[in-house]
């Protein structure tokens, strides 16, 4: 009988990404509800919530380039960024478009990076 049940030896170690999200989530709103001068805490909080989801996307093994997930998820929060801005939502759309904006050049980046032009 086991002495550990439950235990896998495939999984050594655990993942860091929860953490990250938990931050990314609570820097977002607090950069983007307390307002002006903290809305690029707000950015910053979307792109360590953006950066986590590729993480987790390429530590599952669902992705295997870095480029196409950054891409992706740059666009749809870049998208409902430039959405929000169009109904009025100013400090919530600036923090996600730029954010966004900012996921999408870090795509060009990793695809320039991985095809050696970098």
């Amino acid at each position: 009988m086991e002495e550990q049940p439950g235990l896998s030896e495939q999984y050594t170690r655990a993942s860091p990404w929860p953490v990250f999200v938990a931050l990314g989530l609570v820097l977002t709103e607090f950069g983007v509800f307390l307002g002006n001068y903290l809305l690029p805490v707000g950015v910053g909080g979307v792109l360590l919530l953006e950066t986590s989801v590729v993480g987790i996307l390429r530590e599952s093994g669902y992705v295997d380039s870095l480029w196409p997930a950054s891409l992706g998820v740059g666009l749809l929060v870049g998208g409902v960024g430039v959405a929000l801005l169009t109904v009025g939502r100013f400090n919530r759309g600036v923090a996600l478009a730029g954010a966004g904006g900012i996921a999408v050049l870090a795509a060009v980046g990793f695809f320039c990076y991985e095809r050696g032009y970098l």
